[in-house]
């Protein structure tokens, strides 16, 4: 009867959503308080997590990653679309109470509408949720994590958007393995990075060649007819705050606009940006560079900072300068810019797998994947939540193949 299979799929829903949020046991409820302050629980709300301790985490976290700095994970979680009200699991130093260790998560249900116990690290905009572990007690950290998560009720965690290589991935997977345990990577790609250590010109020249730049410098030229083309950093709250409505303005202008996935088309998610820049910018952390013609803004990007990487969130342009290649052009500047800055080393693009303009520029890669992570031995759930994220990827896969169809 269709009513009962309603009902029983409801239960089911129910079932998975409880247990992924309470402690599995009175017994390990009490190892929970062994690590965390006051008996802390396994699994709390985001916003409660102490802003002074996440901050001075991300200042010895063993891997950069600018999308979980607190002011842009918090303003992320307050308001925008489809992301807000993430928990969070912690790690603590035993005999400091200091936090040494940082993952927000949803379940499975809320991420991708999977009745099963599992939680699923929460998705920061950014493609990048490689967590936030303290490089002096990484191993510890990340044991802990993966205790909370049984605490909470979870029989699997899945970290979505990680570096395959990075020290966090590595630090959580000699966790697993001390436990008998092996992580499952079940989607990977390739995506472009930059290394900010050269000299900027002579990248450029090693990367696009002779030919190309000799065109990006004859666009450059016919553009300068609409104007003086400069390219404008704006790092100080007081600078960020309109150059990041000139980039939403060109953002919404575009194709993002078309599609209604343009920032500024969302209350929650306008919110949320127009809240995290500029508390990012307090703390050096946030830039945004636009490219100008005359007076005109034609593109337009925001970057994080963290540690000694940068993170290019996002491009706006406007397309009816598209023939002088305004994105390739600013681009071009802010490989310039990040190579001759210091304090940057690296630059992640946090672009999708061969993106057609940022690939044949920043030429380091970065392997970047979704990674399934079993919580205990032997565990028959874990083969059921397995199968049905294999089926959800295979059938996105088909959806895809479809829109690609359709669009020709």
């Amino acid at each position: 009867m269709p009513g009962r299979a309603n009902g029983d799929i409801r239960d089911v829903v129910d079932i998975a959503h409880r247990s992924a949020i309470n402690p599995a046991s009175a017994k390990d409820a009490t190892a929970s308080r062994a690590h965390s302050p006051q008996g802390a629980a396994p699994l709390i709300p985001l916003a409660s997590v102490d802003l002074s301790q996440w901050q001075a985490l991300s200042e010895r976290a063993i891997e950069p990653n600018g999308y979980y700095l607190p002011a842009w994970e918090r303003a992320v979680s307050a308001t925008a679309r489809g992301r807000a009200g993430a928990d969070a699991l912690c790690a603590f130093d035993a005999a400091s109470g200091r936090l040494t260790g940082l993952l927000p998560v949803v379940s499975l249900w809320r991420a991708w509408k999977i009745p099963l116990p599992a939680l699923v690290s929460a998705h920061p905009y950014g493609t990048l949720c490689s967590p936030p572990l303290d490089r002096g007690a990484a191993d510890d950290a990340a044991t802990q994590l993966l205790q909370q998560a049984r605490q909470a009720g979870a029989h699997a965690l899945i970290l979505r958007d990680v570096a395959l290589d990075g020290p966090a991935m590595k630090s959580i997977t000699e966790s697993l393995v001390r436990e008998g345990l092996q992580p499952q990577v079940l989607t990977s790609y390739i995506r472009a990075a930059l290394d900010a250590t050269q000299d900027g010109e002579a990248l450029l020249r090693a990367a696009l060649g002779g030919k190309k730049l000799k065109e990006l410098r004859r666009q450059r030229h016919r553009l300068e007819g609409h104007g003086l083309v400069t390219f404008e950093i704006a790092r100080t709250p007081g600078d960020v705050g309109p150059a990041l409505e000139t980039f939403l303005k060109l953002e919404a202008s575009g194709w993002k606009g078309k599609r209604g996935t343009a920032l500024a088309q969302d209350a929650g998610d306008a919110a949320f940006i127009r809240r995290a820049v500029p508390a990012l910018a307090e703390t050096g952390q946030c830039e945004i560079v636009t490219l100008r013609a005359g007076a005109t803004p034609i593109a337009a990007g925001i970057v994080l900072r963290h540690q000694a990487r940068a993170f290019f969130f996002k491009l706006g342009i406007d397309e009816r300068f598209a023939k002088y290649s305004p994105g390739v052009q600013l681009t071009c500047e802010l490989t310039r810019h990040l190579c001759a800055d210091p304090a940057i080393a690296s630059a992640d693009s946090t672009a999708s797998a061969d993106h057609p303009m940022i690939n044949p520029i920043w030429r380091g890669r970065l392997a970047i994947g979704d990674v399934l992570i079993p919580l205990r031995r032997n565990d028959p759930t874990v083969a059921l939540i397995h199968a049905a994220l294999v089926g959800r990827e295979f059938a996105l896969d088909i959806a895809r193949r479809a829109v690609r169809l359709l669009r020709r």
